[in-house]
């Protein structure tokens, strides 16, 4: 543990620095190496958003890959976790590539399956599970137990918990008149199981974005942001829950437990941020070594007119908030559909040292020239960040996703990158398929 601590103090000393308030900027070379994988559909950015659980994942030694092709067809990879040799499967599915809602998401279940969801923006659910164990092979598309239903889906994310069972959650409605349904699919049974109709329920007034974590100690957080009239810059405060028990049952940070659905009415407020903040919506979120959350987002801070990176934490039974970022540059998030913003909704990550607990953010900014970019800090109650990028090259409109079971097991950053376009209002922008890459990066060992 003294070791590792060292070698992240000295990283984030080397970052070649200038003085700012928040942020302090890197001139550093870039510390990451790319993996190409194949070209994919690049037009609009649905290989490439954020709300994808997810677009990488390791098992077993393996790591899986799934992205759209540039016949919008759904790719699954494989490849040794010490190979940058991939096997590819183009699979019968393909997807709206031209919506980037309709992203795909993945995960393997303990048993070496692999579930996955694609193609969805308010329309029935896709599912599908690999023939066998740790095999690219998928199965017709089904939906077995609890997943035969007539729900409007999108956002399917799945999440794994520590002994090998999933969870699955969507929104069933519309933006701004939507609810969080939750299944539960059983290892030893095999089956999927309802665990929540509706677990966080807008009244048809508000629909929740949400992010989620699990903790070392298997308590899984959630937190979220509420919607009116499906338009952005209706977007409007953090709230929170979390459960012990995989989702059956949810509480409040201080252990009142919540009666279900979770409503505007109930909902534990982690920060109020009113309308009109170009707040966005699905971000992320991590837990530390205590279980603690940690929540980041985007939003303009009172008397600017700048978006600013924040992180929303909770220590000491009190929620706190700090700016990571500074920039300089204002724009105002609002309108229906897939925008365009200027920067990339963030990833987050936690590590601890000792008495410290710090943190990485991954995002993409036109500050930075798009490049895949992270905030490091090794002691976020300092509030004192470093930037690095971690490859040069422009990545359009991408947002970060990442490998985090791998990350879980060997705090090792896996991310899926790839050159993407976007306008606003889901329009697509034609710059033909572009090269997918897995971009490889140890912040420990620099």
């Amino acid at each position: 543990m003294h070791r590792q601590f060292l070698l992240f103090s000295l990283f984030c000393l080397i970052l070649v620095s200038c003085s700012q308030e928040h942020v302090n900027e890197s001139n550093a070379e870039t510390t990451g190496k790319l993996i190409p994988v194949a070209e994919g559909y690049a037009n609009t950015s649905v290989n490439a958003v954020i709300f994808r659980k997810h677009s990488l994942f390791t098992h077993n030694g393996n790591q899986y890959i799934s992205f759209y092709d540039a016949d919008g067809r759904v790719v699954l990879g494989k490849r040794a976790s010490d190979s940058s040799e991939w096997e590819l499967h183009q699979t019968n599915f393909t997807g709206n590539v031209e919506d980037a809602h309709n992203s795909i998401s993945m995960a393997v279940d303990g048993r070496g399956y692999i579930h996955l969801a694609w193609d969805h923006h308010n329309n029935p659910l896709n599912y599908a599970v690999s023939l066998e164990p740790e095999n690219l092979e998928m199965s017709q598309k089904q939906r077995p137990g609890s997943l035969n239903t007539g729900h409007s889906v999108t956002y399917p994310e799945f999440y794994r918990m520590p002994g090998g069972d999933l969870l699955l959650m969507y929104r069933n409605g519309w933006s701004g008149k939507g609810s969080q349904v939750v299944h539960r699919f059983d290892l030893d049974s095999k089956e999927w199981q309802l665990l929540h109709e509706q677990l966080i329920d807008g009244e048809g007034e508000v629909n929740p974005f949400w992010q989620t974590t699990m903790d070392a100690q298997g308590t899984f957080h959630l937190s979220w942001t509420w919607r009116r009239d499906g338009i952005a810059e209706t977007n409007h405060n953090l709230m929170y829950a979390r459960s012990h028990d995989g989702g059956l049952t949810w509480e409040r940070s201080d252990g009142t437990p919540y009666q279900l659905p979770i409503t505007p009415k109930t909902a534990e407020m982690a920060l109020e941020i009113p309308d009109n903040s170009s707040m966005m919506n699905q971000t992320s979120m991590a837990a530390d070594r205590f279980g603690r959350p940690y929540i980041v987002n985007y939003w303009t801070p009172e008397g600017s007119d700048i978006p600013q990176y924040h992180v929303v934490y909770l220590h000491d039974w009190e929620w706190n908030v700090r700016q990571v970022s500074n920039r300089t540059e204002p724009f105002e998030l609002s309108g229906r559909g897939t925008m365009a913003p200027p920067l990339s909704r963030p990833q987050i990550v936690t590590q601890s040292f000792d008495d410290r607990d710090g943190a990485i953010i991954l995002f993409r900014d036109e500050e930075h020239g798009n490049r895949v970019s992270a905030a490091v800090s090794k002691d976020i109650e300092k509030g004192e960040w470093q930037i690095v990028d971690l490859a040069d090259m422009s990545v359009g409109n991408w947002e970060p996703t990442f490998d985090l079971q791998l990350w879980r097991e060997s705090k090792i950053l896996n991310l899926l990158v790839q050159r993407v376009a976007q306008l606003d209002n889901e329009q697509p922008e034609k710059i033909g398929p572009q090269m997918v890459y897995v971009l490889e990066w140890n912040p420990f060992n620099e």
